[in-house]
């Protein structure tokens, strides 16, 4: 509808659309022993496991005719903190410069005029705490994926959290990887053969590279209230519109064919 609504008011050609989903497949829901919740093909994991391909790895889908090639896929991660720099690109306008901007100006990837996005590292959280991280090695075109945690899956021998439906974040909820995981994902997207520390040559080099990269990364954060606490999800009804007598604010309005909605 949205898309027919842009064709039909003649602003396809200088309209950038960008379909994207904020997570994989829920592998955990079910209709009885059919599973309902997606599917996420190679990829392991899912929903509410923020190191795991299969939970954070999602389609990007863009349409800008004349402007995008069409027909092409571009298989390289890019982030959705992106948006922000390559819109701000696309306005014509400059990035502020009082703040650290994480995301990556993606166009010129999406024009195909370079082979990878800016993004050396990616880091993965689930909540507060970070999961995993991701290294785009250039000189190599190698990408690199370490786990320091993973969900706990229950039963032991399932992909997923079926207990409680979903993955939690820390505690009992997570297992701890001393050493951590080391995954070659350009060789193993599926994250099925972690690589040992103690035979393969590059394991040591690689968890130096990133264990540096977090350091810095660590750097650039400041606390900031949390966004989903109890009271930030508390219904305060001075903040919701009224257009009714309150604390009534539902309105009846009619639609084209003269039937009320709420």
């Amino acid at each position: 509808s949205v898309l027919n609504a842009i064709d039909d008011a003649g602003l396809k050609s200088n309209t950038l659309i960008y379909f994207a989903s904020d997570h994989g497949g829920h592998l955990e829901v079910k209709d009885g022993d059919i599973p309902t919740g997606g599917w996420n093909g190679i990829y392991r994991g899912g929903k509410a496991m923020a190191g795991w391909e299969g939970g954070i790895r999602v389609p990007g889908i863009f349409r800008w005719p004349g402007v995008l090639p069409s027909e092409t896929e571009i298989n390289k991660p890019t982030s959705l903190m992106d948006v922000f720099p390559t819109l701000v690109h696309l306005g014509g306008a400059e990035l502020p410069t009082d703040r650290i901007i994480d995301g990556r100006d993606i166009f010129p990837l999406l024009l195909k005029k370079v082979n990878h996005s800016e993004h050396e590292f990616l880091f993965h959280y689930c909540g507060n705490h970070l999961h995993a991280v991701r290294w785009y090695q250039k000189e190599s075109s190698t990408t690199w994926k370490v786990h320091f945690i993973t969900p706990a899956f229950h039963p032991e021998d399932a992909v997923g959290c079926y207990d409680n439906l979903l993955c939690g974040c820390e505690g009992k909820d997570v297992i701890h990887h001393s050493p951590p995981l080391l995954f070659d994902l350009s060789a193993d997207p599926s994250e099925s053969k972690p690589l040992q520390s103690h035979t393969n040559p590059y394991y040591k080099e690689v968890i130096t590279k990133i264990e540096a990269a977090i350091e810095e990364h660590k750097k650039t954060i400041s606390v900031v209230p949390h966004q989903l606490s109890f009271y930030n999800n508390l219904w305060k009804p001075w903040l919701q519109p009224c257009c009714g007598i309150f604390p009534f604010c539902w309105c009846n309005k009619a639609d084209n064919n003269g039937t009320d909605i709420l």
